[in-house]
């Protein structure tokens, strides 16, 4: 008996979407459960070379809680390529000025740091309120316990 490999045709067809409620929830468990998602590691077809996974639909992303003191300690920072360009923001600021970063990084970080990597990370869909615009494509909603 030989080993399944999935390929891209396969792997196209067998595509569904995710819905997440990240009201109240920690900000890692999401990510964690976000990125395994996208990767499809949750699919008896994955294949780590393939790109296998789903889409996934987070909301409620502004309320999205971070443990302990990440709120003023947390950094999170972005280089303009030019000398002195570093900009470093606290987690507070960044959840005031753009919520739905906080979940972007967290789950970007989780995933592979290739052109595969990035291709599942464009799947991902982040909204700071409860209501998203993917309600054709007929996602599922799931429980993060």
């Amino acid at each position: 008996m030989s080993t399944f490999i999935a390929t891209a045709e396969h792997a196209a067809r067998s595509v569904k979407w995710h819905v997440i409620d990240a009201g109240g929830q920690a900000l890692g468990r999401i990510a964690t459960v976000a990125a395994r998602l996208l990767q499809g590691k949750h699919k008896p077809t994955y294949t780590p070379f393939i790109d296998t996974g789903d889409h996934v639909v987070v909301v409620n992303a502004a309320t999205v809680k971070l443990t302990g003191r990440k709120e003023d300690q947390k950094i999170y920072r972005q280089h303009s390529g030019y000398e002195g360009g570093l900009r470093e923001e606290r987690a507070r600021l960044v959840r005031q000025r753009k919520p739905e970063r906080l979940v972007e990084e967290a789950v970007r970080g989780m995933l592979p740091k290739t052109k595969l990597g990035e291709a599942m990370y464009r799947k991902l869909k982040v909204y700071a309120g409860p209501d998203h615009p993917h309600a054709a494509q007929k996602p599922t909603k799931l429980e993060v316990a």
